[in-house]
């Protein structure tokens, strides 16, 4: 089975950065997952943050986090990371990493299948 599990949240000042990483294990060829980053809005169901297909031509960013986010991986350690710069107190979310069984073309929660536990992030003076 795929596991995937977050590190990297913590306790930022605004317009400061963290990195959040993904490793998965449980299969060799895990990497070729499509993967993805998602936190809950206040009161809501998560969202999209930002996902990334076995082809690097195919990125999703939310609007929200475009030009502060970046998504990338590392095939060779099973990794995925987000790059969070500038971070506003509005980021402040349990960001969550998820894998999907199969290439799709969206970044929405439906569509992927197996979810890590999630890292918390804040942000704040």
């Amino acid at each position: 089975q795929l596991r995937l599990v977050e590190s990297g949240g913590g306790l930022v000042q605004p317009g400061g950065s963290l990195r959040l990483s993904c490793a998965a294990s449980g299969f060799r060829l895990d990497y070729y997952y499509d993967i993805g980053w998602f936190r809950p809005a206040p009161g809501k169901e998560r969202e999209g943050v930002s996902c990334i297909g076995t082809s690097y031509s195919r990125i999703y960013y939310a609007d929200s986090v475009k030009g502060r986010f970046t998504i990338s991986r590392d095939t060779a350690k099973k990794t995925v990371y987000l790059q969070m710069n500038d971070l506003k107190p509005e980021d402040t979310a349990v960001y969550y990493c998820a894998a999907a069984s199969n290439s799709v073309p969206l970044c929405v929660p439906a569509d992927f299948d197996s979810w890590g536990p999630g890292t918390q992030v804040t942000v704040s003076s």
